[in-house]
């Protein structure tokens, strides 16, 4: 199954303009269990702003200031401050293992998803490990199996037919690359129990690494 970032990503995400104040944009992030807010200025995407970010600017606990003096500060330091500008954005149509590569090696937590300067949503590690347990299947009724097989042509092929013989669905696979010549096939199958196939897979050829 393709997943592309429209698959996985928050759409119509919350917004907050430029001259938001930043114990309000904290507190927002707080309510709605956010750590990064796109930042507007009228309806144009300026940037981006993060929870870190916020408090890197907010007065720190050790601060000299009284309270007073405190809330005054809270009050008129905007997320202006802190504003991530030009911030790296994603097209809807990109394949998420590519955004996903673009947020490590930018160590970045979140992407925006922008079509035509438009802000449609935005994707976060939190997005991209849901995915992942949406590609293994995770969270639906089933067993999981995990073969070892050399890398050749008609390998795959060969085990689906296997268990499409025996009338048993696959509810989703995985090819994961082990080494040059090696990978493992993690499928999710319909069964309630297959540790009886083990015996049968491995008279094929193929050497079975676990069943759960």
């Amino acid at each position: 199954m393709a997943m592309f970032v429209r698959d996985c990503m928050t759409g119509n995400p919350i917004t907050i303009t430029i001259d938001t104040p930043i114990l309000q944009a904290l507190e927002i992030m707080n309510r709605r269990k956010v750590r990064h807010l796109p930042v507007l200025q009228g309806s144009k995407l300026v940037g981006l702003v993060t929870e870190r970010g916020l408090l890197q600017v907010s007065p720190s606990p050790a601060t000299t200031l009284s309270m007073h003096e405190l809330n005054y500060v809270l009050a008129k330091v905007t997320v202006r401050e802190a504003l991530v500008r030009d911030p790296i954005s994603a097209p809807p149509d990109m394949p998420i293992e590519e955004a996903a590569k673009i947020m490590r090696e930018h160590k970045i937590g979140s992407l925006l998803v922008v079509d035509n300067g438009e802000l449609l949503g935005i994707v976060t590690q939190t997005d991209m490990v849901d995915a992942l347990a949406k590609l293994f299947g995770l969270g639906k009724a089933g067993t999981r199996l995990v073969i070892d097989t050399k890398d050749r042509i008609g390998v795959l092929a060969d085990i689906t037919q296997f268990f499409k013989e025996r009338g048993i669905n696959i509810i989703s696979v995985v090819c994961v690359r082990r080494d040059e010549e090696r990978f493992h096939l993690v499928f999710r199958l319909s069964l309630g129990e297959a540790g009886s196939l083990v015996a049968e897979i491995e008279n094929l050829g193929f050497k079975v690494v676990s069943v759960s």
